[in-house]
């Protein structure tokens, strides 16, 4: 399943090796993405590939919420479905 990864906060050394560590751990794929700090703070939006097998996606929303809080930054997962219905409208 494709899903949209967001993490946003206060810049720092380790954002992006911690989430990108999560994610080869959990075999979830990086199709895409884009990274920018705005006045300080770290934004980062991924596209990911979701497999089938392995870990719930909820587990997973759930694993980078705290891995969030362990890095300072918020991070939130949702399937990329949502999106492409809230376009449809």
């Amino acid at each position: 399943m494709k899903a949209v990864l967001t993490t946003v906060g206060q810049d720092q050394v380790g954002i992006i090796a911690g989430v990108s560590q999560y994610l080869a751990e959990n075999k979830v794929n990086i199709l895409d993405l884009s990274q920018t700090i705005m006045d300080g703070y770290f934004t980062m939006m991924m596209m990911v590939e979701v497999p089938d097998e392995g870990k719930e996606f909820s587990q997973i929303a759930q694993d980078l919420t705290a891995l969030g809080t362990k890095l300072g930054v918020e991070i939130r997962i949702r399937n990329a479905e949502i999106y492409q219905a809230m376009h449809q409208l």
